[in-house]
């Protein structure tokens, strides 16, 4: 494998690829939903997963959790930090792989909607690993909106088109797509769209650099023609 066969750069989603933190997200939404009487089950917790923190508590105010967005946000992230805080959920795989990239020499981004201290926490726990981090406050539109793994890769100075992004919601892949990367969609809490170009996998167990390098140049190969 050559310089040229490998990634220019990885882009790493957070919740759901690389910690396995949705179920701490929709027990904080259950959790601040029973505090105003308001019924909230797992599956409308799934509707919620890879959003924008403000789209995911305006979804909250309007069934009936009658705070602002900012303080609904503060509530989630807070209880969900102090729960990444006892046991940070590390997919094993996903940070074999992590492992792997980094010790090639090949940077990685942080590309998460979730913002404050549980992204802090992570990202010290995680180690010297990420040469660039992009959360949801940094940047005006959330996924899918390509803007933060637009950003990521400019603060990485490399192309988009020569990165590999691995996400696992619905919206985290379709802006993961959209921003040019080579995306890999792993299936692990919702149903992944149908988005052609995209390599689904149900998880990253026995993913390896190599891996990443043949997924980039199919990619390549596609926008190509």
């Amino acid at each position: 494998m050559t310089l040229s066969q490998l990634p220019a750069g990885v882009l790493w989603d957070m919740d759901g690829t690389l910690i396995d933190s949705e179920p701490y997200w929709i027990d904080a939404e259950m959790n601040l939903a029973a505090r105003f009487g308001v019924p909230w089950t797992h599956e409308d917790g799934l509707t919620l997963v890879g959003n924008p923190l403000d789209v995911s508590a305006q979804v909250l105010i309007d069934r009936g959790v009658h705070l602002t967005a900012a303080e609904v946000i503060d509530v989630l992230v807070t209880e969900v930090a102090a729960r990444a805080q006892a046991w940070m959920p590390w997919v094993p795989d996903a940070r074999a792989l992590l492992d792997e990239v980094v010790d090639a020499g090949i940077p990685c981004a942080l590309v998460t909607m979730s913002i404050g201290s549980l992204v802090d926490r992570f990202v010290e726990q995680a180690g010297d690993v990420f040469s660039a981090v992009v959360t949801g406050d940094q940047v005006a539109k959330g996924k899918p909106n390509p803007e933060a793994y637009l950003l990521a890769a400019k603060r990485l100075g490399v192309d988009p088109t020569q990165c590999v992004a691995i996400e696992d919601s619905p919206v985290g892949i379709r802006a993961a797509h959209a921003s040019g990367a080579a995306t890999i969609a792993v299936s692990r809490h919702t149903k992944t769209p149908d988005i052609q170009g995209v390599t689904v996998l149900t998880s990253l167990e026995g993913v390896a650099l190599g891996d990443l390098a043949r997924i980039l140049c199919q990619h390549a190969a596609m926008v190509s023609r």
